[in-house]
């Protein structure tokens, strides 16, 4: 075999590694994704004028479910001790969100500024409520929005287990 045919060779070998390697890491960040949220493909049962979400925990034990606001596609963190649905700034800018009055709220990390703002929608599945309060978090970095209680207080909700079930009673 001369030179070139054996550069050619090891250059598939070396694609063909890397061909794998990037099909790992791609399985693996999917596998990685739906242990952190097990919520992203929601179902929506109905039954005598009630619409149903069940939710399965994380590995962590929280409640992590993709939904909408506005009709655009975020992850919530279902979080019962925040008053409001709190967005991460960084978030809220794609979604055109208009920072309101100045607030100020308490964390785990102190109190610090917010921003008032009002939700056109936000769903969970096919429970959806309009004119949502929220607030506009300058300060978090994650990728995840707090679902509070502005939202959760309209909503009959019963954990069992690792399920959390909420159901939104319709108005006729």
């Amino acid at each position: 075999m001369n030179n070139s045919t054996q550069g050619i060779g090891k250059g598939m070998i070396y694609a063909a590694w890397i061909f794998i390697l990037i099909l790992l890491a791609l399985f693996f960040q999917n596998f990685l994704d739906k242990q952190n949220n097990p919520n992203q493909n929601l179902t929506t049962e109905y039954n005598n004028g009630v619409r149903e979400v069940v939710l399965q925990r994380n590995k962590k034990g929280h409640y992590v479910a993709t939904g909408t606001i506005n009709n655009k596609p975020v992850t919530f963190f279902l979080d019962t001790g925040a008053t409001n649905i709190a967005i991460p700034k960084h978030i809220a800018d794609p979604l055109n969100l208009e920072p309101g009055f100045e607030m100020q709220a308490m964390t785990a990390n102190g109190i610090i500024t917010t921003y008032s703002t009002i939700l056109n929608e936000v769903a969970l599945g096919e429970i959806k409520l309009e004119n949502v309060r929220a607030s506009i978090n300058p300060h978090d970095q994650s990728d995840e929005i707090l679902l509070g209680m502005s939202f959760l207080k309209h909503l009959e909700f019963t954990q069992r287990g690792d399920t959390l079930i909420l159901r939104q009673y319709m108005k006729y």
